[in-house]
């Protein structure tokens, strides 16, 4: 089994592109199922997750192609196979995002239940309930969900709580409903806007994305388009709060400033100096690390995405902070492994309490998720001595290669099969 090993204690220093977003990209990959003329998306990033959504696509019958720049072209021509299976849906919860695009436009679908989470509950009772409020019949049976509709018809959809996925299912599903269908208390995240652009460009009609309410007028087809997925903020966050932790000065390039507000802001209020260009973030750290305190929400406010790695960054900085997770219950299972490289970190119910220690020291930790993998590196880089991070697929799912852009910034990370 693969594993990362970091000699840590060198401020990071230099320049990278960062890469497209993987949470824009899967749900713009499953937009493909609502045309059957070829969808080209640029910036694809080359993740584990990514290569699943086209496994899953590809099985489902789609025709899928990916270029040496990560460019995929797929035409979903020929739907012969409406099911997402087991096998992949647990290994991606994002694969239940097929579900209101194959039924839009196929008229059924049998799609996994995704079963259990690391970091909590997700339930997908609100997709379900949002298709049946546009028509669909829909049947749980043997751990699948099975939907029927001739056509859906538009309809109004209030959400009781915040849904990324839920809001992107529902809002793909009603590009081709018959009618207008109203999306209220919608997820406003840069990945609902990004999908929607998509679906734009490919003849939708859609209005309000990026706010709480999405209204999208149902047209009776759609076409293909090129679209080019947006930069990761997530991965831009993570290098920067890797360079601030280490005490150093990075360029980011190919980014979104404009889209990491909460983030910056709290870099800054740990003693980072940032300048923004149209797509480019500069940081240094000139002065000492300051510890800050973070509550995660939905976006606008701080993503529960970076929660980890500023956790990781707390360990070391001046002062306490708490850390306050509130979208889901179970993510802080970082801290036993951060404890283990030396942080003092308490926790209680939904937050964490941690004060900042001179040093942290490597040993052999275990990522448990996709994020805490993210901040267990960065402890490792922070860390003196050498850190081995295992179970590194968590990475794998959301980084392109981290560890060479790691090495282009300075530090001495290396893959160890």
């Amino acid at each position: 089994m693969d594993k990362l090993v970091i000699q840590g204690g060198i401020p990071l220093s230099g320049e990278i592109r960062i890469s497209g977003a993987k949470n824009a990209a899967l749900p713009i990959l499953c937009a493909a199922l609502l045309t059957e003329e070829p969808l080209h998306i640029g910036n694809v990033p080359h993740l584990r997750d990514v290569t699943t959504m086209l496994e899953l696509l590809n099985q489902m019958g789609a025709e899928v192609s990916v270029n040496d720049r990560m460019g995929v072209e797929i035409a979903a021509r020929k739907l012969h196979n409406l099911v997402a299976p087991y096998e992949l849906v647990k290994t991606m919860r994002a694969s239940i995002l097929v579900l209101g695009p194959m039924l839009a436009r196929c008229g059924q679908a049998r799609v996994s239940l995704p079963g259990g989470c690391a970091i909590g509950s997700r339930p997908v009772d609100l997709h379900i309930k949002g298709l049946q409020a546009m028509g669909a019949e829909i049947e749980i049976e043997h751990g699948y969900i099975l939907a029927r509709a001739e056509r859906l018809k538009g309809a109004r959809i209030f959400m009781d709580t915040v849904t990324v996925t839920g809001t992107e299912n529902l809002m793909m599903a009603a590009t081709l409903a018959d009618g207008a269908t109203v999306l209220e208390n919608a997820a406003r995240e840069p990945e609902v806007v990004d999908l929607a652009n998509c679906l734009i460009a490919m003849g939708a009609k859609i209005e309000g994305a990026g706010s709480d309410v999405i209204t999208v007028h149902g047209v009776d087809r759609l076409h293909g388009a090129d679209y080019r997925v947006m930069p990761d903020r997530i991965e831009a966050g993570t290098f920067l709060v890797a360079a601030a932790a280490t005490g150093g000065k990075v360029l980011l390039k190919d980014v979104r400033p404009d889209i990491l507000d909460a983030v910056l802001e709290k870099l800054r209020e740990a003693g980072a100096h940032i300048e923004c260009g149209a797509d480019t973030i500069s940081l240094e750290m000139a002065g000492p690390l300051k510890s800050v305190n973070v509550r995660t929400a939905p976006y606008p406010a701080f993503p529960t995405d970076m929660q980890a790695q500023f956790m990781a960054l707390n360990a070391v900085a001046n002062g306490a902070a708490t850390v306050t997770e509130t979208i889901f219950e179970n993510r802080f299972m970082h801290v036993q492994e951060l404890q283990r490289l030396g942080a003092n970190i308490e926790t209680e119910g939904n937050t964490a309490v941690v004060r900042g220690v001179p040093a942290l020291s490597g040993a052999t930790v275990m990522a448990t998720d996709l994020r805490a993998s993210a901040s267990l590196v960065v402890a490792g880089l922070i860390a003196q001595g050498e850190t081995s991070v295992e179970r590194i697929y968590h990475i794998d799912r959301g980084y392109e290669c981290i560890e060479e852009k790691l090495s282009q910034l300075g530090a001495r990370i290396k893959r160890v099969h």
